[in-house]
């Protein structure tokens, strides 16, 4: 209770304690009044007796006054029930889900027409709404007014100040009959431009706030995790790392002069976003359906200068200085014992660039035809290969070991723009023993908990342990051949219906 509150409280105990003090002093005014009725009443009674009994109609006078009495007591009596106990509304009964025995069938046998709409017993569906308004008083308000006409519940809002607009973006909870189509109508009544509408899911209502330390929390911890924490932090995007050559291209005069690197602060082109990569080189984020805002575009360079901060620590994984540059130090240490059907040990482990000769020596020690079968391509460039698929910054490579700690097996999971790739590759003598099954299964847990739809694998039809190890998964499959290569896909949810609109 606040100060206000009971300042009030005992106002209104002050004013109610005189008058239960005021009454008790005056009761004997009441004892006088009850005392001056019953005498009135014995008196009417005595006049009425001595009517009846010296009267010659006393008794037809004493059963027509009997009479009247039963008459009124009966209007009474059915006058006071008809006021107090109406008879039940079986429609607003229904309306506050409030029937039960008696009532419920009753509303069961009245019909359809009684019972509540197909539409109200759906469950609700959630969206994530972003629209341009005016920056002026009232414009929020009146979107809002908007959604409550169509019974939408707005679950979390944030504002985009633009200068002369606004940016808001709302997280809704509509009935399942609401189509979007009327949902865009609806804002765009209460002055929303440049709409766009997708369906979420419960991920999607975790606060901002909560969502960004998290999402820093696992960049900390693994390097690899910066990609897949921009997608998430971006929605629905496509992220590339751009190789540091490839990046340099021309420079302005002025910059060249000055020696200052024009993406040290990051670049904001509508729907591009350039960050310079703390590995070397940029990386590069596009969403072609939602343009960015100067909001999302500090929250990624701030995420991007987290990693870059943590890269210069020292190894967790030894005491010795930070690691170079293009190297991480920031990778899980867990380590998995395999026990195979021969009996033998292996462990699988997370590897990086660090791995990168124990890798190119089993490079060496595999055949032509496995290499050929992993790469699609020339075996001698096959090490040039591995300074990718081993970085952080395109996806998780797992490795399985020996006991003596030789490299017998790599397994990818890359970052391919907006799609996941996996990728195997087994010494030729540790083949046909469950390894690639089991570095598989690992990488799709990883991308499922990425919240991937989706993994895709490329090989060749004559590759069977491969496409064994895909059909091992227990999960539905998509077959496309083109020019002789092998594209299996791996569906790990359902992808949902396209919900998404976009205003004009």
């Amino acid at each position: 209770m606040t100060e206000t509150s009971a300042y009030r409280s005992d106002r209104r105990t002050g004013r109610r304690a005189p008058r239960r003090t005021g009454r008790g002093a005056h009761h004997w005014r009441h004892d006088l009044v009850e005392l001056a009725a019953l005498f009135t009443a014995v008196t009417v009674a005595d006049s009425i007796a001595k009517t009846v009994a010296q009267g010659p109609d006393g008794p037809v006078l004493l059963v027509l006054s009997a009479v009247a009495l039963l008459a009124a007591a009966g209007i009474h009596t059915w006058f006071a029930r008809r006021r107090h106990h109406p008879p039940p509304d079986p429609g607003a009964a229904a309306g506050r889900g409030g029937e039960t025995g008696a009532a419920a069938a009753a509303a069961a046998e009245a019909g359809p027409s009684r019972a509540a709409g197909p539409a109200e017993a759906e469950p609700p569906v959630l969206w994530r709404l972003r629209t341009t308004v005016r920056e002026e008083p009232g414009s929020l308000a009146a979107l809002c007014g908007a959604l409550a006409e169509h019974r939408v519940d707005v679950l979390g809002l944030q504002t985009h100040p633009l200068g002369e607009v606004t940016v808001d973006e709302f997280m809704l909870r509509a009935p399942r009959s609401l189509a979007p189509a009327a949902l865009h109508r609806a804002v765009a009544s209460a002055g929303g431009r440049d709409t766009w509408l997708e369906r979420a899911d419960a991920h999607d209502m975790v606060d901002v706030p909560t969502r960004v330390l998290e999402l820093a929390t696992r960049t900390a911890l693994d390097s690899a995790d910066l990609p897949l924490a921009l997608r998430q932090l971006l929605g629905r995007c496509t992220i590339r790392s751009v190789p540091a050559g490839a990046a340099a291209g021309p420079r302005p005069a002025g910059d060249a002069e000055a020696g200052e690197d024009p993406l040290r602060e990051g670049a904001l082109e509508g729907t591009v976003m350039r960050l310079r990569d703390p590995h070397g080189g940029t990386i590069t984020v596009e969403r072609p359906h939602l343009p960015f805002t100067p909001t999302e575009f500090a929250r990624a360079r701030a995420l991007v200068r987290l990693d870059a901060l943590l890269d210069v620590q020292p190894d967790p994984r030894t005491d010795g200085p930070a690691p170079a540059q293009g190297a991480s130090g920031r990778m899980p240490r867990r380590r998995e014992t395999l026990t195979l059907r021969e009996g033998n040990e292996i462990t699988v482990r997370r590897a990086d660039t660090r791995d990168l000769e124990a890798a190119r020596a089993m490079h060496r020690r595999c055949s032509v035809r496995t290499l050929n079968a992993r790469y699609h391509g020339p075996v001698k460039d096959a090490d040039r290969y591995l300074d990718h698929l081993l970085s952080p910054r395109f996806g998780r490579t797992l490795a399985a070991e020996t006991p003596s700690g030789k490299l017998v097996a790599l397994g990818h999971l890359l970052w391919d723009g907006d799609e996941t790739e996996v990728a195997l590759l087994v010494e030729d003598v540790w083949q046909r023993r469950g390894i690639g099954a089991e570095l598989l299964r690992r990488l799709v847990e990883m991308a499922a908990e990425a919240r991937c739809e989706s993994v895709y694998a490329v090989t060749r039809s004559s590759n069977t342990g491969m496409v064994a190890a895909m059909r091992g998964l227990g999960l539905p499959l998509d077959y496309q051949i083109e020019e002789g290569t092998l594209v299996i896909t791996a569906r790990l949810a359902p992808v949902p219906a396209a919900a998404e609109t976009k205003g004009p």
